[in-house]
């Protein structure tokens, strides 16, 4: 009986150290996730999500931001934001949304190329790649090799980033929200 106790016991804290870094501060038990309507997770992101400007007449290509939705968040969000990375080009950062309101669970698809779009209500963008004329979501360019694409939720421990302004750089968007960040989910697509 001492051996099967033992045996149990170990089990039970193999499984806590195994699912506590992922179980939300919630409580629920739920790990924090992301998914998308789009694509599944290591998969072929669709055409209508690449970007424009890569040169060609490919009507397929729209430049459109995924739908993303999230379950499980820490209990002590108070915002969400969105940061795109290129994980085959220097971590190159293709989005960035944040002050997402806690109330938030998902992104539609193509949110609005501007500094504050409609949905959702009181979000912001930063501008991709100092060009003020283009905010928001800037797609997968990778017309001659296969790249990886990440997209990460982060909780924010605040309801707005007020040091952040449609000024503000990808790269200093990028380090408020991992300074405020108090837990992420991540998913990658291939483009």
């Amino acid at each position: 009986m001492r051996s099967t106790t033992t045996v149990l016991a170990a089990v039970l804290v193999v499984g806590a150290v195994a699912v506590s870094p992922a179980v939300s501060s919630a409580g629920q038990g739920s790990a924090f996730s992301v998914s998308s309507a789009a694509f599944t997770n290591g998969g072929l992101i669709p055409k209508v999500h690449e970007c424009t400007s890569g040169g060609g007449n490919d009507p397929a290509k729209r430049n459109e931001s995924p739908p993303l939705s999230w379950a499980g968040a820490p209990a002590g969000a108070k915002s969400y934001a969105i940061v795109m990375r290129d994980l085959d080009n220097n971590n190159l950062i293709h989005w960035v949304i944040y002050d997402i309101p806690v109330g938030s669970t998902s992104l539609p698809q193509n949110v609005a190329h501007s500094y504050q779009p409609p949905t959702p209500a009181g979000s912001r963008q930063v501008y991709y790649r100092g060009s003020a004329s283009l905010y928001g979501y800037q797609g997968p360019c990778s017309p001659s090799t296969v790249n990886t694409y990440e997209f990460v939720v982060h909780a924010l421990n605040k309801a707005t980033l007020t040091n952040l302004s449609q000024n503000s750089s990808t790269q200093t968007a990028a380090r408020a929200i991992t300074a405020a960040s108090i837990g992420s989910a991540r998913i990658t697509g291939e483009s």
